[in-house]
C-alpha cells in the first residue's frame, strides 16, 4: 500500500522520509502560482502506520485521504416523526 505525506518544510519532510525508506518530491496544490507555497511530498509503501502517526505528529506533516478514508457512514434516519409534545 502506498501512502503520501505532505510537509511544508524540506528538512522535515527529508527526515521522514530517511526514517521510513520514502521518496521525497515537490508537492502541487491546485491553482497555487508561487514555489514556495508547494509542500514537500513524501512517497511511502509498507511502513509501520503508529510510527508513520508518530512522525507526522512530530514534523507538523499530514497524510493525503483517499475515496476509503473519506467514506463516513451516516447515522440511520428515523422512521418516523419525534413528537415533542403530547397533547
Amino acid at each position: 500500500m502506498e501512502l503520501i505525506a505532505y510537509f511544508w518544510e524540506q528538512e522535515d519532510a527529508e527526515t521522514v522520509a530517511a526514517r521510513l525508506d520514502g521518496d521525497v518530491r515537490r508537492g502541487r496544490f491546485h491553482g497555487e502560482d508561487d514555489d514556495e507555497d508547494h509542500p514537500w511530498v513524501v512517497v511511502l509503501r509498507d511502513v509501520d502506520r503508529s510510527e508513520l502517526d508518530d512522525l507526522l505528529t512530530e514534523h507538523d506533516g499530514w497524510l493525503e485521504t483517499t475515496a476509503e478514508d473519506a467514506a463516513v457512514t451516516p447515522p440511520p434516519l428515523p422512521s418516523e416523526p419525534r413528537r415533542f409534545k403530547t397533547t
